[in-house]
């Protein structure tokens, strides 16, 4: 168990010494949101809130907060899943939602400069007025840049343009100690030392605070076309994948539901789909620069899907169509939430060839413990969601029958050669998962990676892995 520092009235009046009173936060005056994220059941509220709004600012909390060894917990929008920004040990939790400036947009090196509390759809819509694209497409559009770099966030986008990782090319960062260093830049290629800003994409909070993100951009593509593709089975739809990627017509995504997550989605929304009575459906999207090669791409990719199984090919190329398609996407999560009294979820992440199996097993679960499920994801890459609903059970059945079926498949994907997360982190809630799957040497290399970073372990303790700092 870590010792950390209580905070008391001294500290709070020490760090009013160097940021303004409006922007602290203590006791009761903390609001019930900063104790939790967007799916934990567990919440633990900080002792103070501190909304800094320069790097300066998070420089002087993080040398005061390790000389006092007071813990400090990140969080930007809260839309995590895993428990990754909530502030299990108290201290001070960082919000960060006041660094939210546009900072620069650099056209000759394509890159846009954000503070990290720049939501993803500001970012978004401020580059495409522009006429450019960042193609990172996370399904929470409300999600801070800063969130999505520290969880590596993918998205639907990915199969064809990667994840955020990909698109990270310089972070200016406070180390716990305070130290304000710049990782990377605008540069495209970099083999100068160890990719210290790489090993920032992905830690959840845990090595340093990120202030500052230098996004890739690329020009916007001028054409774009959806695909709503039913199918007889979802076995028949995976199997269709290879068939899709192997085309040679570079799908932007690949997505796959089923009925039940459609029609739960139909009902949330209020909107009617072309198609909801089949059992496994693709959602496809492709995009370019010319019209004619797009509707010819539709043939093709309508063909493709024909000959593998499809029972049906709907077109969406209309911006209403695509946009009631993708907001439909979007919708999946929510409407779940909305058809069970409580949620939990599994991200894993299997070989593209193994999805129809793990959604196989995934529904075996379901008649065995009697729970339902409902599963959605990105074929295209492997990554899935699944989540096991609570329904009018006690508390003690509730947690009994999903924490067997978490582990049965988390199980599942070890044997199938998968990993516990494809997107969402591992936060404190998937930590036993991820010390079952990648082994203990992995977790000693990072907790030694983590230890350099920070030596004392006050930033975000508790996530990732289990600790040895007293």
């Amino acid at each position: 168990m870590k010792t950390f520092t209580k905070l008391n009235q001294e500290h709070h009046r020490a760090i009013l010494g160097f940021i303004d009173t409006p922007r602290v936060h203590m006791g009761p005056n903390i609001p019930d949101e900063f104790g939790h994220d967007e799916l934990s059941t567990k919440s633990s509220a900080p002792e103070l809130v501190v909304q800094p709004i320069s790097t300066e600012e998070v420089s002087q909390i993080m040398k005061f907060a390790n000389h006092h060894k007071i813990p400090v917990t990140v969080r930007g929008q809260g839309t995590g899943l895993v428990g990754g920004c909530v502030p299990l040990y108290g201290g001070i939790l960082l919000d960060m939602q006041k660094m939210n400036r546009i900072l620069e947009l650099d056209r000759e090196n394509m890159t846009l400069t954000v503070e990290p509390g720049v939501l993803l759809m500001e970012v978004t819509q401020f580059v495409e007025a522009q006429g450019l694209f960042y193609p990172p497409d996370p399904g929470e559009k409300t999600a801070s840049i800063g969130g999505n770099i520290s969880t590596n966030a993918g998205g639907m986008r990915a199969v064809k343009y990667g994840v955020t990782r990909d698109y990270v090319r310089g972070l200016e960062v406070v180390t716990a100690t305070g130290q304000i260093l710049q990782l990377g830049g605008k540069i495209v290629k970099n083999s100068s030392g160890y990719a210290l800003k790489d090993l920032i994409v992905g830690s959840e909070g845990t090595l340093a605070v990120i202030t500052k993100a230098v996004l890739r951009l690329l020009p916007k593509p001028k054409e774009s076309i959806s695909l709503l593709v039913p199918f007889t089975s979802l076995q028949t739809a995976i199997e269709a994948v290879p068939q899709i990627l192997h085309s040679g017509l570079q799908p932007v995504a690949v997505e796959f539901l089923e009925r039940e997550t459609l029609q739960d989605t139909e009902k949330y929304l209020g909107k009617s789909f072309p198609d909801s009575k089949s059992p496994a459906y693709l959602l496809l999207s492709f995009d370019g620069n010319d019209r004619e090669i797009m509707e010819k791409t539709f043939s093709e990719a309508a063909e493709v899907c024909l000959s593998a199984g499809a029972s049906d090919v709907f077109l969406a190329d209309t911006q209403e169509r695509k946009d009631g398609l993708w907001t439909a996407r979007g919708a999946f999560l929510e409407a779940i939430k909305a058809s069970a009294d409580e949620i939990d979820e599994c991200d894993v992440v299997v070989p593209r060839n193994q999805v129809a199996s793990f959604m196989s097993f995934a529904h075996s679960l379901e008649e065995a413990y009697h729970l339902p499920i409902r599963g959605f994801g990105h074929a295209g890459d492997g990554n899935l969601h699944i989540y096991v609903l609570r329904n009018q059970l006690s508390e003690d059945a509730w947690m009994l029958g999903k924490n067997q079926v978490m582990k049965d498949l988390y199980d599942k994907a070890q044997a199938l050669l998968g990993q516990v997360s494809g997107e969402h982190g591992i936060g404190y809630d998937k930590i036993s998962y991820l010390s079952q799957i990648v082994g203990s040497e992995n977790i000693r290399l990072m907790q030694g990676i983590r230890k350099v970073f920070d030596p004392k372990g006050i930033l975000n303790p508790g996530k990732l892995f289990e600790e040895n700092h007293n």
